[in-house]
């Protein structure tokens, strides 16, 4: 009778680890259906890119001539603004002493001159009626010269100090938004210094910084297109400037494109890539272009998803090169007629099964 329940109990111990077994066997990774397409070599690219920044057609950096403490600030950042409009007051109470001087120095002119005005025209029909000599016309006539000279020095003075005023009261050339302020109230403003930045409707433009070989090719009024990163958008825009020397631009010459008008909602600062529709002087062959969107990012990383011999993705880092519009080159990592996996229904990771649809 023991034997028996020993005999019976090792079966079924042994049917026990069979059945863990099978299911261990049995218990596979879910697949995941997947887009592959091919890698394709790049040999006529048809445009030259470079990237750069958007900027306000009209832009200003408003300073002032003055040295004082700002007494007021009378905008805020992301305020709009007319043209003429009020947005920074300086201290001026030495220009208020000095034009108290030059109005005083205005009235003593002014009695100066009325004396000798007299004194001329008396003398002068003194001279006609032979009552007086040459030289004390001639004297007369030097003093009423320059208590007139006198006078008009006075009144060109005040105009100085009138002129000095409008860099006490900072206002805006035109109408636009204020997009920055480098000062606060009661701080204190020297010539030269950046106080206010504003903005103005007329627009945007991009600047973009383009190699020494391929400046040649570019040229003036050449229709482009504008991708946005931030926002993914395209827009239009023409080549307004090319710049001949990259002396302060460390080697890359400076070209400035003009966007066409769009309902794009664009910001100045946001960096954009430039596509010049230019045959490139240097051949491409080799290039591998592969779509932005197919790539995977991991902190400083990039890689995409290939599919290996067993039908599993792996995940594969990238050296990524220029921007091409929607697509980017790949300087290694990936070669050409190499198979990688554009999109997937659900979520992939690195050894996940795979089903090619």
């Amino acid at each position: 009778m023991k034997t028996i329940y020993t005999i019976a109990l090792a079966a079924s111990l042994l049917a026990l680890s069979c059945g863990k077994k099978e299911t261990t066997n049995n218990n596979n990774k879910p697949t995941v259906a997947v887009k592959v397409t091919k890698v394709t070599a790049n040999d006529n690219n048809p445009f030259i890119t470079a990237s750069g920044k958007v900027e306000a057609t009209n832009s200003a950096e408003l300073s002032t001539r003055m040295m004082g403490y700002v007494t007021n600030i009378h905008v805020k950042v992301g305020d709009k603004v007319n043209k003429g409009q009020l947005l920074l007051s300086i201290n001026n109470s030495d220009l208020q002493a000095k034009k108290a001087q030059v109005e005083a120095n205005i009235i003593k002119a002014k009695a100066g001159f009325s004396s000798a005005e007299k004194d001329y025209n008396r003398f002068k029909n003194l001279f006609e009626q032979n009552s007086a000599s040459q030289k004390e016309f001639d004297d007369i006539t030097v003093h009423y010269n320059v208590a007139k000279a006198n006078l008009e020095a006075a009144k060109q003075m005040r105009n100085e100090i009138n002129s000095q005023f409008a860099y006490t009261n900072i206002r805006t050339p035109f109408s636009g938004v204020v997009t920055n302020k480098f000062i606060d109230k009661g701080a204190m403003a020297n010539p030269g210094m950046p106080l206010i930045s504003v903005e103005g409707k007329g627009g945007f433009e991009v600047t973009a910084l383009v190699p020494e070989s391929e400046i040649s090719q570019i040229k003036k009024d050449t229709k482009v297109d504008v991708t946005i990163k931030s926002i993914n958008k395209t827009v239009t825009g023409k080549v307004s400037e090319v710049s001949t020397s990259a002396k302060n631009t460390g080697g890359q010459y400076l070209v400035k494109i003009n966007l066409d008008k769009t309902d794009v909602k664009l910001l100045s600062g946001m960096f954009a890539t430039v596509q010049f529709p230019v045959e490139k002087t240097q051949k491409s062959t080799d290039m591998v272009l592969i779509p932005s969107e197919a790539l995977v990012h991991k902190g400083q990383l990039s890689g995409i998803y290939t599919v290996s011999q067993s039908n599993t993705a792996v995940l594969r880092w990238l050296r990524l090169g220029r921007t091409f519009g929607n697509q980017v080159e790949v300087l290694s990592g990936l070669s050409a007629d190499e198979s990688y996996i554009v999109s997937s229904e659900s979520k992939l990771y690195n050894g996940a099964n795979i089903t090619i649809q």
